[in-house]
């Protein structure tokens, strides 16, 4: 992202965005949304070689940014890098990045807990702590929440995911009130299953009881609503958007 970035046309041309968990699924899908219609945006995901494809895939207004976002050392690194390639805050934070096993509360390890917390909670929360303060003083900027079914809805052998995504709602909530009338949006983007490599190691479509992955949402549906709320005009703030497959 060194030197000028290539001339583009789009509803984000000239701005910013950071998305977390961008080497597939959601996040992939969501910075080639977001970089179609203009935006530079950094990539950020654990998985050095596969982030560095994404991003190569994504066009030239992306590059990769490989960081664990459960690692606070890592991710404060990141951070940094992010305000010296862009200047300041980006225009639009999609956090993204997500932990998800399945397991009764009795066998969930305290370790296997913490982690679930890092990933889906402590990340976001670090990265809004980082860049909202930013946004805030230049009076724009939109923090879309990836949320998931499981922030309203309890399921069996979900105790870790639905309590890191019960928390995430609720810093969403507490975050859109903070923010009201500063400028800086704050957007929460609840999907159902979405068809994505996090269903890889459960095979729900051998499982009773769990949606075949054919009935599942498609990651570009999803990628659409982020990129439908962070093209709204900056007086209007998407509170919450639910999605569910017709």
């Amino acid at each position: 992202m060194s030197g000028a970035p290539p001339a583009t046309a789009g509803r984000l041309a000239g701005r910013t965005a950071v998305v977390t968990g961008a080497s597939r699924g959601i996040g992939l899908a969501a910075a080639r949304a977001i970089a179609g219609e203009g935006a530079r945006v950094a990539m950020l995901a654990r998985s050095g070689h596969a982030l560095a494809a994404a991003a190569t895939a994504v066009g030239p207004l992306a590059v990769a940014l490989p960081c664990d976002v459960s690692d606070p050392a890592a991710l404060g690194d990141a951070v940094a890098e992010l305000a010296a390639r862009f200047g300041g805050p980006p225009d639009v934070l999609v956090n993204n990045a997500g932990r998800f096993t399945l397991s009764p509360v009795e066998s969930t390890t305290a370790e296997d807990f913490a982690a679930a917390l890092d990933t889906n909670l402590v990340a976001p929360f670090l990265l809004v702590r980082a860049f909202v303060p930013g946004m805030r003083a230049r009076g724009s900027g939109t923090v879309v929440t990836v949320g998931s079914i499981a922030d309203r809805v309890t399921f069996a052998e979900n105790g870790a995911y639905a309590a890191s995504k019960h928390g995430l709602r609720a810093l969403h909530e507490v975050l859109r009130t903070e923010l009201r009338g500063s400028g800086v949006r704050a957007v929460l983007v609840s999907p159902g299953p979405v068809d994505t490599p996090l269903w890889d190691a459960v095979g729900p479509d051998e499982r009773e009881g769990f949606t075949p992955r054919a009935a599942m949402l498609a990651a570009e549906a999803v990628a659409d609503a982020i990129l439908y709320a962070v093209t709204r005009p900056e007086s209007v703030n998407i509170d919450e958007l639910r999605l569910s497959r017709s």
